[in-house]
């Protein structure tokens, strides 16, 4: 029996862009169209909120860790052919680690010329960070005012060049006027490149996202010219750390949604005020039961963004999962992070009885295949 090609649909962006988000909506509607969906999340660590997350609205979710998907491609194979046989995807949809570039040489282009006959791969899309590209993309000069190095922002604008078709997160926080002057610094960058304004909490414009995935993939993909120095150096500006708290049992419910909404809200300021880091991302998630609620702060002039809600209270023990992307020393963000724990484990009377944390910089990048020109 001749056994159909699998869509491999590759989802780029910034840290803190939205990718997880756009993932799971896309997977919905996927499976609402009677098609079988499989998810592969990435970080350079274990213990992401993004598969706990993805799992917990019961998707198939394969986890790449240790490395970005470029530096573990085997990996990223073994992941998207490990599902089921039973439930071999129809897609596969795939999230690289925020923090990488040069996809189209190090993953597409060796997928498609090493497993072209198992994987069709889909035109690649890269999510933009509004918050970030208003600043990085502030003039033609490419003077940007991020509050990240040359070095990090090099990494942001890397990503938009290789893209076949770029998309505007958080359209729902968006003026019109801000859309449109968003469209205008990309052409700047990615001149006749596609772009889709997207909310993955509306729903708008995902029907456009799902139309570019299933067109004809271009036959010349955009190949970067791409200084592997500057952005080794761009990545190890960031501070990673990954945390896990366990919560007992209490006599009394844990509001779910409050939790992760005060603590992401006090490693934020704890990180701005005692570490003067700048933030490319933080997520908070905490999970009892089945029931799950993430929050974030994708910027140090952003909000609290509620990523899942919970909707109640949960009584027995908790798992609380802290992803930290922040540029700054990776010991002192640990720091931080379990200082914002103990601060609000105490402020709401809980019992926290385990904390265990992984805190590194990203290592160079040293790609398993690379395409060149």
């Amino acid at each position: 029996m001749t056994r159909n090609k699998i869509k491999f649909v590759l989802v780029g962006g910034f840290l803190g862009a939205g990718k997880t988000t756009l993932v799971g909506e896309l997977a919905r509607r996927y499976s609402a169209q009677g098609k079988r969906v499989g998810i592969i999340t990435n970080d350079q660590t274990d213990n992401l909120v993004d598969t706990q997350n993805l799992r917990s609205q019961g998707f198939d979710v394969g986890e790449v860790s240790g490395a970005c998907f470029c530096c573990s491609f085997d990996e990223l194979v073994a992941a998207a052919e490990g599902f089921s046989a039973e439930e071999i995807p129809d897609v596969v949809l795939a999230e690289p680690v925020g923090s990488c570039t040069d996809l189209v040489a190090t993953v597409i282009l060796p997928l498609q010329q090493l497993l072209g006959e198992r994987f069709e791969l889909a035109p690649f899309g890269v999510l933009l960070k509004p918050s970030h590209g208003k600043r990085i993309l502030a003039d033609k000069a490419g003077k940007g005012t991020s509050g990240f190095s040359p070095q990090a922002e090099y990494i942001f604008r890397k990503q938009l060049e290789e893209a076949d078709y770029l998309m505007i997160g958080r359209l729902d926080q968006l003026s019109e006027d801000e859309v449109t002057g968003l469209r205008e610094r990309l052409q700047m960058i990615a001149e006749n490149v596609p772009v889709i304004a997207v909310s993955p909490k509306s729903g708008e414009g995902v029907d456009e996202v799902i139309d570019r995935i299933e067109s004809p993939a271009s036959p010349s993909r955009r190949l970067l010219d791409i200084d592997y120095d500057t952005y080794a150096e761009g990545e190890a500006e960031l501070g990673w750390v990954n945390l896990t708290a366990a919560i007992a049992p209490g006599e009394q419910p844990i509001d779910l949604d409050g939790l992760t909404q005060t603590l992401v809200g006090a490693i934020a300021k704890q990180v701005i005020e005692v570490g003067d880091g700048q933030i490319a991302h933080l997520k908070v998630s905490a999970l009892g039961g089945e029931t799950q609620s993430v929050a974030n702060v994708v910027a140090n002039d952003a909000g609290i963004d509620i990523g899942l809600a919970a909707g109640r209270d949960v009584s027995g023990s908790v798992q609380v999962i802290v992803n930290a992307r922040v540029a700054m020393d990776p010991d002192e963000l640990e720091k931080s992070c379990r200082l914002a724990v103990a601060s609000v484990g105490a402020q709401l009377k809980l019992e926290i009885s385990t904390v265990t944390a992984h805190a590194l910089r990203p290592g160079r990048p040293t790609p398993t295949h690379r395409v060149v020109r």
